[in-house]
């Protein structure tokens, strides 16, 4: 009895310690999330140590994963923001070192715990420096879920779309779609989605209907804001190919690149700066390319999928 009392204090202490810290990082910079570390690595030690509070534990830890990784891109933002040398991807490992093994241990107090699978695998798979660049751990967190509830069609679904956005392998994406679509009571798109992504590959129509799928199934409010987000990022893309042409059409007759938006307002060609989704404008770099700016809360583009029909032949 003694011993259930002081591992229930412990548990409400660890609680305690994760909403200091999150009053903390409002309050003072950002600490260097290198020096973090998960002193208990194994999910299965954390979840005898915690016994009957497995439960809590796990919406603990969630809760530092979720600061962790939001601690993590604040520190790589400001980076890119002072004066300091730009992240590289060479430093991903350290930025986001922890981050994995966070979920790990969340999802072993809770392996039903379905935010943390989902959102975890998101996070994961995102691509340096808004994330670790991890599509595999990403794939190995969502299984871990499948193991728990084979019948989820919507891991599969991620699963799938892991291997579509940030794998570019579409043969597999396809199979994961095509899975998910076996699960009784999965819905009917799936198959389309399946056919739709081994026939178009890597074109942003095929991306765009993976992602407005995503956002009508999402189950809370942050993923669909996430499928949100992804979907005015492919409207960038196609404003940026947009607005290249007729950059380029302009510097071909003129005969001299632009390099500065004003010039071309001042001569009518466009009313104003052109925008990005979120009202942001767009750089027009001393070489004369068209780019998303760097202060967009759309920033990093994605590393786009290249065509099927463009891919080497093996």
């Amino acid at each position: 009895m003694r011993l259930a009392a002081a591992v229930g204090v412990a548990v409400l202490l660890l609680a305690a310690a994760a909403q200091l810290q999150a009053w903390r990082e409002r309050w003072y910079p950002p600490a260097n999330v290198e020096a973090d570390a998960v002193y208990l690595s194994s999910g299965t030690a954390v979840r005898r140590l915690t016994g009957a509070y497995n439960a809590v534990a796990a919406d603990a830890y969630w809760v530092r994963a979720i600061q962790y990784f939001g601690a993590a891109r604040r520190r790589l933002a400001a980076q890119r923001r002072s004066a300091e040398p730009p992240p590289t991807q060479t430093a991903t490992p350290n930025a986001y070192a922890d981050l994995y093994p966070l979920l790990d241990i969340t999802t072993s107090l809770d392996p039903r715990f379905n935010i943390a699978y989902r959102f975890g695998a998101v996070f994961l798979a995102e691509p340096y420096p808004g994330g670790p660049g991890r599509p595999d751990l990403a794939i190995k967190l969502l299984e871990k879920g499948l193991a728990e509830r084979p019948d989820k069609w919507e891991y599969m679904q991620d699963i799938g779309f892991v291997h579509y956005w940030y794998r570019h392998d579409y043969k597999a994406a396809a199979g994961w779609f095509r899975q998910a679509a076996d699960v009784p009571a999965a819905p009917w798109w799936l198959r389309s989605l399946a056919a739709t992504t081994l026939a178009q590959g890597g074109d942003r129509a095929s991306s765009r209907l993976m992602w407005q799928a995503i956002r009508e199934t999402a189950e809370n409010d942050w993923l669909r804001r996430d499928a949100e987000r992804r979907l005015a990022q492919l409207k960038a893309l196609d404003d940026i190919d947009a607005l290249q042409k007729q950059v380029d059409a302009l510097a071909a007759r003129a005969g001299a690149q632009f390099t500065d938006w004003a010039a071309l307002v001042r001569a009518g060609v466009f009313p104003r700066i052109p925008t990005d989704p979120t009202r942001t404008p767009y750089e027009l770099t001393s070489g004369g390319r068209v780019r998303l700016s760097s202060s967009s809360p759309l920033w990093p583009l994605p590393d786009e999928p290249m065509l099927l029909e463009a891919r080497p032949q093996s």
